[in-house]
């Protein structure tokens, strides 16, 4: 297969953002109001495993005023305003956000995306979720949600390596993913995909090889971010007891260049940076924000020459 060619778009960025994608199929600005619905997780309760993932604090990535005391109509009638008035946002998509959001009975998740497409300014939802927490019959009910609004599951997988997803104490294989990914897809419902950069049992070599192969897969979207130690975690008790290596904010713009790079064209980026609050956050310490970064990471890519897809050959690629 022939190398893509260098992208044409009316974004000056050279990759697939979530924002263009919004605006091109909405003809608005669209953004995603975060909801708490009181889920838990079953790599917490007991179902799986307890503690969760190794690196796992939502306080991490939650927003403060996201929170599941409020019902969800009450949390999507108080983001929306403060969503309009700093971003001058005209739509927007519902993100369950917090823990395992299909992680309940589907009448109760029927219930509660229901409740959240219950608004006239609501076009859609992103449901964050993990590969293990899903079945047809949950399928059965997004799909019948497709039909006429945007449906996104995003599938938490974070690394495509079992001997990683056993380190961080994941409790399912990739395997369990890639089952979660193909049943899904051909229903109408967007797939999205969460991987996570550094961990230190793999080698630059592989993180590089995990955008071929979730570009194998029927995934449109993908997050990525590096790892982070967080506070009240396993992951920074082990990192206090011996620390490792985190990636140096070059190392991760250039890490994040070359994974671009050997990323299918036609993936949407949803996220490439986390920022966790400075209070819990010990490693690694970059004073960067997510726009600071952005702004890098385009400068970057134009001074390689660099874009998504420009390595990319559709293959299929084989895990060990």
């Amino acid at each position: 297969m022939k190398t893509a060619a260098a992208p044409i778009r009316q974004s000056a960025r050279r990759y697939q953002t979530f924002g263009q994608h919004l605006k091109e199929l909405f003809g608005a600005s669209v953004y995603k109001v975060n909801v708490d619905a009181g889920f838990t997780c079953p790599n917490r309760d007991g179902s799986v495993s307890v503690g969760g993932c190794i690196y796992c604090n939502n306080d991490s990535f939650r927003p403060a005023a996201c929170t599941s005391k409020a019902s969800v109509r009450e949390q999507i009638e108080k983001g929306i305003p403060y969503l309009k008035r700093r971003y001058g946002a005209e739509k927007f998509i519902v993100y369950f956000q917090a823990f395992t959001n299909t992680y309940a009975p589907v009448a109760t998740l029927e219930q509660l995306y229901r409740e959240a497409l219950d608004n006239p300014g609501v076009v859609g939802l992103a449901i964050g979720t993990r590969p293990d927490c899903i079945d047809l019959e949950k399928i059965a009910l997004l799909e019948d949600l497709a039909k006429d609004r945007y449906i996104l599951v995003e599938y938490g997988v974070q690394s495509v390596y079992d001997r990683t997803l056993e380190f961080i104490n994941r409790g399912h294989d990739f395997r369990t993913f890639q089952d979660a990914v193909n049943m899904t897809a051909g229903k109408g419902i967007r797939i999205g995909a969460h991987l996570i950069l550094g961990f230190p049992n793999e080698t630059r070599e592989e993180m590089l090889a995990m955008a071929e192969v979730i570009s194998g897969l029927p995934v449109g979207f993908l997050k990525l971010h590096q790892l982070q130690v967080i506070k009240d975690t396993a992951l920074a008790d082990r990192y206090r007891e011996k620390a490792f290596p985190t990636l140096g904010y070059g190392e991760y713009l250039d890490l994040v260049s070359d994974f671009l790079e050997r990323l299918s064209p036609d993936i949407v980026l949803q996220r490439m940076f986390a920022a966790a609050p400075e209070d819990i956050l010990i490693a690694p310490i970059w004073n960067r924000t997510r726009s600071q970064f952005m702004i890098d990471l385009d400068k970057r890519l134009e001074e390689r020459g660099a874009w998504q897809g420009k390595l990319y050959r559709e293959k299929r690629v084989d895990i060990k």
